[in-house]
């Protein structure tokens, strides 16, 4: 499809954004769509030809939230100038790696997370749990896709080990690399709709996306032997046109993901924890040694797991900003 062809609404554009348009701003101004964040420029799609622009918003201050990938701008038609940022259906953001202090953005209004991992000795229940939590703060219909199943002697079992963090989890198995097989995915990839990916280094998120494009155009490195691990490959966030008429936006890998005031989300992938909570004697409860702890007495009775209670905690801790503690039901 050429370019110039292009519509909004291929591009995700609906109701929830052009309500945000005023009359006057229809006619000074142009919507675009952030395809992609480079240093000091940012690529957007709107209708007709690509352009790239600065990311700064006109009368903006430095402190303020400046465009991420996915996020839709008004552009004055006659200057190109960023204006503003429509309000996101959603955003994905960590605490930042330098200063923890400040959440750094990854990317707005999705309609589904591919969460990528693979079916290897990198598996870890604890690090999906923490994209789940992720997902779910930021209210984005989450699904894991196990890859590398060809490598795994019995992949079903890392499936059920997925299924069991939480109930109607949703999860596909797929070769990465097999474009028939891959097909199973373009499902959540209909016009105009946009798919975000997450998962750590190595588990082969670019090798999927290149299979999805029908490309190489994502580069791609081998693992490390020895921890199936490897090291990142995407540098900046970008989305890519797929042929099913949707989008698919490739993030750089992030083996370390800290939380920042997700307690909605944590509460929700840990909703076993959080309902069993409701019943302890005292509702400030740490679940350690208070009596009548409920937490511990489902512990104890193998109702819920020691592992799973001290990742749920772990991630409390994480989430500085809105400790995650229920209170009492009335």
């Amino acid at each position: 499809m050429n370019v110039v062809d292009t519509t909004l609404e291929m591009v995700g554009w609906n109701s929830f954004f052009s309500d945000q348009v005023s009359a006057f701003e229809a006619v000074q101004c142009r919507p675009v769509r952030v395809m992609a964040v480079h240093r000091g420029k940012i690529a957007v799609l709107g209708e007709g030809e690509p352009l790239s622009v600065t990311p700064y918003i006109a009368g903006a201050s430095p402190s303020d939230d400046h465009p991420t990938v996915g996020d839709w701008l008004l552009i004055d038609r006659a200057t190109a100038e960023p204006l503003r940022v429509l309000t996101r259906k959603n955003l994905f953001k960590r605490r930042a790696p330098v200063d923890r202090q400040r959440d750094q953005m990854i990317a707005a209004n999705i309609d589904t997370v591919f969460i990528v991992a693979s079916c290897n000795q990198d598996f870890s229940v604890a690090r999906l749990e923490r994209y789940l939590v992720l997902a779910r703060e930021a209210r984005v219909s989450p699904v894991v896709v196990l890859t590398k199943t060809d490598l795994a002697a019995n992949p079903s079992d890392y499936a059920a080990a997925v299924r069991a963090i939480e109930p109607g989890l949703r999860v596909e198995m797929v070769d990465g690399r097999d474009a028939v097989d891959a097909v199973r995915l373009a499902s959540y990839c209909g016009l105009g709709q946009t798919v975000a990916l997450l998962g750590s280094s190595g588990v082969g998120k670019s090798t999927l996306v290149n299979t999805l494009l029908g490309s190489e155009n994502i580069a791609t490195q081998a693992i490390r032997a020895g921890d199936d691990t490897g090291r990142h490959t995407t540098t900046v966030r970008e989305m890519h046109r797929l042929a099913y008429g949707g989008w698919l936006l490739d993030t750089p890998g992030m083996r370390e993901l800290q939380l920042s005031d997700a307690s909605g989300g944590i509460a929700e992938v840990f909703d076993d924890f959080i309902l069993t909570a409701e019943r302890c004697r005292f509702a400030d409860c740490r679940h350690g040694s208070e009596p009548d702890c409920a937490v511990q007495t489902a512990i104890a009775n193998g109702i819920l797991t020691d592992d799973r209670f001290s990742r749920w905690q772990r991630l409390a801790r994480e989430d500085i900003v809105t400790p995650v503690y229920p209170r009492r039901r009335r």
